[in-house]
């Protein structure tokens, strides 16, 4: 045993040898081998090393053997782990007992073939172990004793044929050589039938004396060619028969017959014939199986006893068994029947019946859209079990998409990305690969893949729309919220979570945080405190929406806050120059000047007396000029002093009232004309009549709406038409049935009063056919051009100072006029 270990190591250092060099050309697989039946730790090669991996990586890049199959036909062993790899040294060793016998049968090549995969990147190696064969069975004969009857008249040189030995090793291990145990008659001698077997005969060297020796008994020995040597034995009880000439003879003694795979049952094999020379009873024949005939035959062929027609029994498999050796016996009826042999080969053809197989035996999902092409998706292989052009198999994928296979070893394929991917666009694909061997006709088989798509922060949030335009009432409640801003992220989880934030900036020397505030995750934007129109006609600022990916992306949008004027200021009476007067009817005694905070209707006053007219009250009003005239002569009847209550009103809804109390005095001429009106006090300049210029504004603004209101009315009749309307600098766009509206700021209306009075922006805002909704959140809409319809026509704006405008001040009186609180 000492010399035979010895031999094998060398022999395996030799194979290993070989082996490296033939790996340095370039032949694609790694290659080992070792003998069967080699105990558990039995080194096999050094793995890390030979595949260029570095053993410290070999954890951190999981390491592992993921697959393995058996080669070389035959017996197609079991799927066990017959080898495993210590990832702490990167030797691959021999983890279970392997028997070359019950792996691969009598195939001349036997080999385990693994898949060795790693990660970061992902990498598949192939790996061949082959299994060396050991002389580890000896001969075996199916019966432990053969009985065999020959009749004495046989003459020398006869032959009998002998059920031969089997041994499962191959090569010179299964090599098996006979030997019969010493005697007078018989000896053994093998014949070549053709390059598939030998048949086994005993030979008579002398003729038979049944009456001598009726009996003979000898031991057939089998030796294999192993080293140590292996033997089998059996025991011929040979009965000498008397009487019986002639034995039946076959025409032939080897038939040889080819046939297809997959042959119906009944199909007719071969038709045998046998004649038999003598007479009578003894020259009848009937045919059989030899007793030689394993069940495994006769499962598979049956023959007719008088015709010697055999056929097929049962399914042909060319990838079970390619050949039958059929022992045939020909015996005539005699008393002392006589036999003669042959033997039918029946070589099986292979049909392309077997369809190719499909396996994935790594998956790596699912894949980053942004992965570069080339990423290694998963590792595929393909088997078919027939042979030849039947067993050549070719794999495709599904066309027309990102994706495609790479040849990486025979019947081993890569998926691989080929082009980029939008997870946005498609989130997972379903992969169709298809196995088509080259039979005729071809077979194929498909397996389905699903590759999902993993998302990465590729995409900002983004707004439906620019900019958002919102109306807010002045004096809305502190806190409450005026509006809600939403974007979109078509990314996943975190990637689409957005946050909003307001972009800090002045606003009227304040921080814009002081005015409006942003909840982060709804987007809903709050005043932080009321707004003044008079004050604050447009807020303009930017909200910001921002994911949670890494890094984070963002987007922004424009949000346009207009502050809608209400009726909130009363009317505040600026100084007068108290006018003593002594004249006649008609004659200005004072003008009262009023200016009121608010704009349009809010600002447009109207002056009367509180207290009923009555004759004996020598003075008038005028409605909206605010001067006080004489209604008749003045007597000395009327009274030295005399107070008026002035009662100022203005247009809006409710209407609010201030009163100023005029005090006259009637003094002489000379007094008088200290006291002109029109030369004491504040100079009016332009200011000579605001309410006149008002109204102007006023009915400007009204005109201006009635022919809006027009062309809506045109556009209804006309859905089809888009009617754009100039007139002067002011451009007005209304698309019919939609309810939208344009206005362009830099084209708007100028406005002026007096002589030098400022030109002012006045904005029209027009929503047909859209209802209020109610809401309470001002009355800002989400698309850019909708809002809650105004309650009223905005208002000009007043430039400061001018005609009851935002800057009009505190409450002015000139001498004789007393303000009293307003009333509303």
């Amino acid at each position: 045993m000492v010399s035979r270990h010895s031999l094998m190591g060398t022999r395996q250092l030799l194979q290993l040898v070989l082996l490296q060099a033939a790996w340095e050309v370039g032949s694609g697989q790694l290659h080992y081998s070792v003998p069967e039946e080699s105990k558990h730790g039995t080194f096999v090669g050094r793995i890390a090393q030979d595949l260029g991996l570095e053993v410290g990586e070999l954890v951190s890049r999981r390491f592992r053997m993921v697959s393995s199959s058996t080669g070389g036909g035959g017996g197609g062993g079991s799927r066990r782990d017959y080898f495993e790899v210590n990832v702490q040294n990167g030797i691959l060793f021999v983890n279970s007992r392997i028997d070359r016998e019950e792996l691969c049968a009598k195939s001349p090549v036997c080999a385990v073939h693994l898949e060795v995969l790693v990660e970061k990147p992902l990498r598949g190696f192939h790996v061949e172990v082959e299994i060396k064969d050991i002389n580890d069975n000896a001969p075996v004969f199916s019966l432990n004793k053969q009985n065999l009857f020959i009749l004495e008249s046989r003459t020398q040189g006869s032959r009998f044929p002998l059920e031969g030995a089997s041994d499962a090793d191959i090569g010179t291990n299964s090599m098996v050589t006979y030997k019969l145990s010493r005697n007078d008659y018989f000896s053994v001698a093998e014949k070549p039938n053709d390059e598939h077997s030998k048949s086994l005969d005993m030979v008579l060297k002398k003729p038979l004396d049944r009456e001598e020796s009726p009996v003979h008994r000898l031991l057939l020995t089998a030796t294999d060619g192993g080293k140590p040597e292996l033997t089998g034995t059996v025991q011929l009880v040979i009965t000498v028969l008397d009487a019986n000439d002639n034995a039946p003879v076959f025409n032939q003694s080897v038939y040889k017959i080819r046939l297809l795979e997959n042959a119906a049952n009944g199909t007719l094999v071969i038709k045998l014939n046998a004649t038999d020379l003598d007479e009578g009873i003894n020259k009848e024949i009937s045919y059989s199986f030899s007793s030689l005939v394993p069940p495994s035959i006769k499962d598979m062929y049956n023959i007719d006893l008088n015709t010697g027609e055999i056929r097929v029994k049962g399914n042909l498999d060319f990838e079970d068994r390619n050949l039958y050796e059929i022992q045939v016996k020909a015996t005539d009826k005699s008393t002392f029947p006589m036999a003669g042999h042959c033997q039918v080969l029946v070589e099986i053809l292979d049909v392309n019946d077997n369809p190719p197989e499909v396996s994935v035996t790594s998956l790596s999902v699912p894949v980053l859209e942004d992965a570069p092409p080339g990423t290694v998706v998963a590792l595929i292989s393909v088997s078919d079990k027939d042979s030849g052009d039947n067993g050549k198999v070719t794999c495709s994928i599904s066309p027309r998409l990102p994706f495609k296979l790479l040849s990486t070893f025979k019947n081993y394929y890569s998926l691989v990305l080929e082009e980029a991917v939008d997870r946005e666009r498609v989130s997972q694909y379903q992969l169709l690969i298809t196995a088509r061997d080259e039979g005729l006709p071809p077979l194929s088989a498909t397996s389905s893949i699903l590759v999902p798509i993993a998302d990465v922060n590729d995409n900002a949030p983004a707004f439906p729309q620019p900019v958002y335009t919102v109306f807010v009432k002045e004096n809305n409640p502190p806190g409450a919220p005026i509006f809600t801003v939403s974007a979109w992220d078509p990314d996943l989880q975190e990637n689409a979570f957005v946050s909003y934030s307001v972009v800090e900036r002045s606003v009227a020397e304040k921080p814009l945080s002081s005015y409006i505030s942003v909840q982060s995750e709804s987007g809903k934007l709050y005043a932080l405190q009321p707004f003044d129109y008079e004050e604050l006609k447009l807020l303009e600022f930017q909200v910001t929406a921002k994911d949670a990916g890494l890094p984070p992306l963002c987007g922004n949008v424009t949000v346009q806050v207009f502050i809608l004027d209400e009726n909130d200021n009363v009317p505040i009476t600026s100084p007068l120059q108290l006018v003593p007067v002594s004249a006649s009817t008609g004659h200005v005694v004072a003008k009262l000047r009023a200016v009121d905070a608010d704009s349009g209707y809010n600002a447009w006053l109207r002056y009367e007396l509180q207290e009923p007219r009555s004759p004996a009250v020598p003075f008038r009003v005028g409605r909206y000029s605010g001067e006080i005239r004489t209604t008749r002569p003045l007597d000395e009847a009327d009274g030295r002093m005399q107070s008026l209550v002035i009662v100022v009103k203005d247009h809006g809804e409710p209407a609010l009232s201030a009163t100023a109390t005029v005090s006259v005095s009637l003094v002489e001429s000379a007094q008088a004309g200290q006291s002109d009106p029109q030369e004491t006090g504040v100079s009016e300049g332009p200011m000579v009549d605001m309410n006149v210029s008002l109204i102007i504004a006023i009915c400007s603004v009204s005109s201006l709406f009635l022919l809006v209101i027009i062309l809506y009315i045109a556009m209804r009749c006309q859905p089809d038409t888009a009617l754009m309307y100039s007139a002067g600098n002011h451009t007005l766009v209304c698309a019919s049935e939609v309810g939208s509206w344009s206005y362009s700021q830099r084209n708007s209306r100028n406005l002026g009063v007096g002589e030098t009075a400022a030109a002012k922006n006045d904005l029209m805002v027009f929503t047909p056919n859209i209802p209020p909704a109610p809401s309470t959140e001002g009355s800002g809409k989400r698309d850019s051009t909708a809002a809650t319809q105004p309650p009223r026509m905005p208002s000009p704006a007043w430039p400061p100072g001018k005609l009851g405008g935002p800057g009009a001040g505190h409450p002015r009186m000139t001498a004789g006029v007393n303000p009293s609180p307003g009333v509303g």
